[in-house]
């Protein structure tokens, strides 16, 4: 296995469950513990997007080694994952700013979606992960264009 790819996926992973378990806390009216969880999840999101971001620009990514006649699929379903992260990315960072600010009331309408977005990034990140170095084994190692577009 991979050593920087397994790493940032244990990340985003942990991130996942210390976003649950800041969803049941809340549920249970633990608001400090809520909050001490919840920024526990985006540090630990965070850690993901930093070891992510520096494998890509030092090293590159890797494209799909699998075989050719499920590489149109394996495309998209990377593609609907860099979508998904990205929005959640988005939301991620609109619900913490809300908590920061004390908006509570918008906090609860967006927080409840932002982490429905951020269980389907982790399950997709997971299963790319799982299909880039485990199932398969990952083609070539390249700019993160080249990976998307088959390079």
């Amino acid at each position: 296995m991979p050593l920087l790819p397994t790493l940032s996926t244990f990340f985003i992973v942990l991130s996942a469950v210390l976003v649950a378990v800041g969803w049941v806390l809340i549920v249970k009216d633990k608001r400090e513990p809520h909050r001490k969880v919840m920024i526990a999840a985006a540090v630990s999101a965070l850690t993901f997007f930093i070891i992510y971001v520096s494998r890509t620009i030092v090293v590159g990514n890797t494209s799909f080694g699998g075989p050719d006649d499920i590489k149109i699929f394996y495309t998209i379903f990377l593609i609907f994952h860099i979508f998904l992260a990205t929005v959640g990315a988005v939301f991620g960072i609109v619900t913490l700013v809300l908590a920061f600010k004390r908006k509570i009331s918008r906090h609860r309408r967006v927080g409840p979606v932002t982490s429905v977005i951020w269980f389907c990034t982790a399950v997709t990140g997971v299963a790319v992960y799982l299909l880039l170095y485990i199932i398969y084994d990952g083609g070539t190692t390249t700019s993160m264009i080249k990976a998307i577009l088959g390079g």
